[in-house]
């Protein structure tokens, strides 16, 4: 099965079009990349011309702005895969501050939720394990809020949030990962869990109502559990995933265990879309320092959930056509 992945090259001034470069390069020795088309500038073309189809934005033009290049890749790329022409989207780093500037929303998830006309994303970050003589367990955050000041974090984390931020989650990892009954837990907001009202009251009024509320779902929900010790029982095994309160506290866990393998998952957006989980590094950019490890994984774990995506639809229409 071929699988069609699209690969917008971020901002042109960091590293992702090195680490794009680079990933492909190392796929391309285990798999044909035929079915690969990299989305940038013109001026990169050359760069990819040997690696993999390549599709210019803004046609020659050779002023486009980093944040309207970044931008016009993203939106290209949603427009290919909501027509159905590419099945996942690995996308390279962009800089906030250039995208806000050229007039398109800061960030990644937001900017693809609203290409493709959806209310409900998740930013669940994943290392996938390893096997082999030193098996590891898989590594999964999802973020209930994402990029917010800390301030405003206990007025968007809403019982309606968990709930349906752990739903889209235990979905997720039933329907792309194939866990028949996902443990997810639930980090806590406050240190120890507020220890029963003495440093918050949003395990009591947010996190117990919630708990109620996904008691009555297929996956198995534990929490809320302090911060200090959910992602290490975690990351040993005992859960599929954890769901974390604010961007931080998942971030600094995560990174700290799997920073270069880590991969960004868009859930609830009609396509399958990853990306590594580094920024754009400005400081090393052109010097071929970059390391492409993360979006080596990012590329294979598209594929592969992809991969499963199309699998479950071809079965869906043959079952159909019964």
């Amino acid at each position: 099965m071929h699988i069609r992945i699209g690969v917008t090259l971020g901002d042109p001034r960091g590293i992702g079009p090195e680490v794009a470069a680079k990933a492909l390069s190392a796929m391309g020795r285990s798999r044909p990349l035929d079915t690969v088309c990299a989305i940038g500038p013109a001026e990169l073309a050359g760069d990819f011309g040997p690696l993999c189809r390549f599709e210019a934005v803004g046609g020659e033009r050779g002023d486009l702005t980093p944040g309207e290049a970044a931008g016009m890749a993203i939106e290209r790329a949603a427009e290919l895969a909501m027509e159905d022409r590419l099945d996942a989207i690995v996308t390279a780093p962009t800089h906030k501050p250039s995208l806000a500037a050229a007039g398109y929303p800061a960030g990644h998830t937001e900017m693809l939720a609203a290409l493709a006309d959806v209310e409900t994303v998740g930013m669940l970050m994943c290392d996938e394990g390893a096997g082999g003589p030193c098996p590891r367990a898989a590594r999964r955050v999802l973020l209930a809020t994402t990029h917010l000041a800390l301030a405003e974090v206990p007025l968007r984390l809403t019982t309606e949030l968990l709930v349906s931020q752990t739903r889209l989650l235990g979905e997720s990892l039933a329907s792309y990962w194939g866990i028949a009954s996902p443990r997810i837990a639930l980090c806590a907001l406050n240190p120890h869990a507020s220890d029963e009202g003495a440093f918050g009251s949003e395990e009591r009024e947010v996190y117990a109502p919630a708990m109620r509320a996904l008691g009555r779902d297929s996956w198995r929900v534990t929490g809320p559990i302090p911060a200090d010790t959910v992602f290490r029982r975690a990351f040993a095994g005992e859960f599929d995933a954890v769901v974390a309160p604010y961007h931080d506290v998942a971030m600094a866990a995560f990174k700290t265990v799997a920073f270069g393998r880590g991969v960004n998952v868009t859930l609830g957006l009609p396509f399958v879309r990853t990306s590594p989980d580094h920024g754009t590094a400005f400081d090393i950019a052109g010097l071929g320092l970059a390391d492409p490890s993360s979006m080596l994984a990012a590329l294979e774990l598209a594929a592969t959930l992809a991969s499963r995506r199309v699998s479950r639809a071809h079965a869906r229409q043959m079952a159909s056509g019964a």
